[in-house]
């Protein structure tokens, strides 16, 4: 229960609210066993002895109590929903903040629907058991201390029988607690893998129906959705035996009292009151089980999910700022890549890229090209430090970019990913992604640049349009000229484009080489293209092959002496002379 415990931690910011929980709890509780003391009183010492004036006095305090109890409860949900609210935004935030911060490699351990389920699913159990602790962490053990202790002020003789009911109850819950947290924990994986199969069928949706796989998918999820549902009712099912045993033993004490008390009212040594006021200690005693027995599920739910949130929250980043790391000030933009070797995960995997030297010097387009596997997002990835080299170095201006701060060192790098991310919101605000500060011209030149300014204002609303989630209402062309412009108004000193004009028409992508030549002359380019026709122009184009440079040179020097090169570009531009010096 150590992730539990660290839950009762999170409570602690809000302790001025957890104390005056406290307190109203301790009214209620007051009240609540003060009435059946009343209630014995006005059949002892009023019914009994015709004495209409105590009546009387005693139905007012238990009005009084009453009212107590009311007021105390009403206090009690308050602050226990604010304090429930809070622990679970402060979870929700720091889930958010801790996966932004890890870096691709942590990231590779989870998918997407995993953590949405431990940021939703998850935080609002974990919730739901703060707001339950809040009502009735407290109130539970004082009820059942005050109980037995009334009942001992009862009559000691009845409350003997607690000494059978208690520790019976209490073997019942721990059974219950140890067996029941592992099947709340399978049950939120099969959760897990439920919301994976959902986001996975949104995003891909139009793969989908493209390739009529609907049944298909919808079989799978109903495979799935069944097997979730089967080990809750598993669950379930385990837990109905729980309340069912409770009240069993609630019951026998029950029989107990009265056999044993009315043997006692016989012998005029136990009156009608004492009975009634111990029987009615007696089912806040049944309260109290009840409420432990909810208890076990929810804790025992409630640590499942908290597990598996402080799992996130304990990942340390990979990829993190080194001891003296110092900041990249006014960078050059000169890459280079010394003795490169690179796995994911460590050695768990073949070599991604071995023996890799490549320079790229300040104003210089650098492509790399090659077949689908051979390496080169991977190699571009090592640059803004997405992730580690196993072998070698990366260095930017001669600094090893582990001895860089990350900050200063992406500030300084302009990246196009391959997958083109835009955000919810308007054109302009995803241009300006990056440099939230710069103003209308600025977004405007770097539009131009990116060849998507005359797209953007043939739109109704210009720089105002929205752009739907992920960028789902524009082309794949418009997305990708889009994240061009995002990259360049951040003015870098080093621009890496991923295959990022594979959606682009050759005549835009022409225009787009010539626009970025000027817009941001000394700057380093590093370009990964597919295509043959993105490359010719570059000062020096780089061939990788299995994750191994196999040639490096200008259009003309790989035209003559790379087979591989011409290959690719007999196979594009079908250039059957193999000079390469005509389309």
């Amino acid at each position: 229960m150590k992730s539990i415990r660290r839950v009762l931690r999170a409570m602690r910011p809000y302790r001025a609210q957890v104390i005056l929980n406290w307190i109203c709890m301790a009214f209620l509780v007051a009240a609540d066993l003060g009435i059946p003391r009343m209630l014995q009183r006005i059949i002892d010492q009023g019914i009994k002895a015709g004495n209409s004036a105590l009546i009387l006095q005693s139905s007012l305090i238990m009005v009084g109590l009453i009212l107590v109890s009311a007021g105390a409860t009403v206090g009690i949900t308050v602050f226990a929903v604010r304090v429930s609210q809070s622990v679970g935004a402060d979870l929700r935030e720091a889930l958010f903040s801790r996966v932004l911060s890890l870096s691709a490699r942590n990231l590779d351990r989870w998918r997407t629907g995993q953590l949405i389920t431990r940021s939703s699913s998850d935080v609002q159990q974990v919730t739901q058991f703060v707001f339950f602790t809040g009502r009735m962490f407290l109130r539970v053990p004082l009820v059942a201390v005050g109980a037995v202790t009334m009942m001992v002020l009862t009559d000691w003789r009845l409350a003997l029988i607690m000494l059978f009911i208690l520790p019976a109850a209490t073997l019942i819950f721990l059974w219950y607690a140890g067996r029941a947290q592992p099947m709340f924990m399978d049950v939120q994986r099969k959760l897990d893998r439920l919301n994976a199969i959902f986001q996975e069928n949104l995003s891909g949706v139009r793969v989908v129906k493209a390739f009529v796989r609907a049944r298909h998918e919808k079989d799978r999820f109903e495979q799935i959705n069944a097997d979730l549902t089967t080990r809750s009712v598993r669950v379930g099912r385990f837990l109905a035996i729980l309340m069912p045993s409770l009240h069993y033993l609630v019951n026998i004490g029950i029989v107990l009292v009265v056999g044993l008390g009315g043997f006692l009212a016989v012998r005029a040594e136990l009156s009608v009151g004492q009975i009634i006021a111990f029987n009615s200690y007696l089912l806040w005693i049944l309260m109290v089980l009840s409420h432990l027995g909810a208890m076990v599920s929810f804790i025992s739910a409630s640590d499942a999910s908290a597990q598996r949130i402080y799992e996130v929250l304990d990942e340390a980043p990979a990829i993190a700022d080194g001891a003296g790391a110092s900041p990249l000030i006014d960078s050059e933009g000169h890459v280079a890549l010394r003795d490169v070797g690179f796995a994911y995960n460590s050695h768990e995997h073949e070599p991604v890229l071995q023996d890799v030297n490549l320079t790229v010097k300040p104003g210089e387009t650098v492509a790399i090209l090659g077949t689908t596997g051979s390496g080169k997002s991977s190699l571009i990835n090592l640059v803004p430090r997405y992730y580690d080299v196993a072998l070698g170095e990366v260095a930017v201006d001669g600094r090893d970019v582990r001895t860089l701060t990350l900050e200063s060192l992406r500030r300084a790098i302009g990246l196009v990913p391959q997958d083109t991310v835009l955000f919810t919101g308007t054109i302009r605000d995803n241009i300006r992604f990056g440099r939230p500060d710069a103003d209308d011209a600025q977004v405007i030149a770097a539009a131009k640049a990116a060849q998507v300014h005359n797209f953007i204002m043939g739109l109704p609303e210009g720089y105002d349009s929205t752009v739907g989630q992920r960028g789902v209402n524009l082309s794949g062309g418009q997305r990708q000229r889009l994240a061009v412009a995002r990259a360049l108004l951040v003015q870098p000193r080093v621009l890496i484009l991923d295959d990022s004009t594979s959606a682009v028409d050759v005549e835009t992508e022409v225009a787009l080489q010539e626009a970025l030549a000027s817009f941001g002359k000394g700057r380093s380019t590093i370009l990964v293209a597919q295509r043959i026709s993105s490359v010719l122009g570059a000062d020096k184009i780089v061939v990788l092959e299995r994750g191994r440079i196999a040639a490096a040179g200008t259009h003309r020097e790989l035209m003559a002496s790379c087979p591989t090169y011409r290959e690719i570009y007999d196979s594009q531009l079908g250039d059957s002379t193999g000079t390469g010096e005509t389309v």
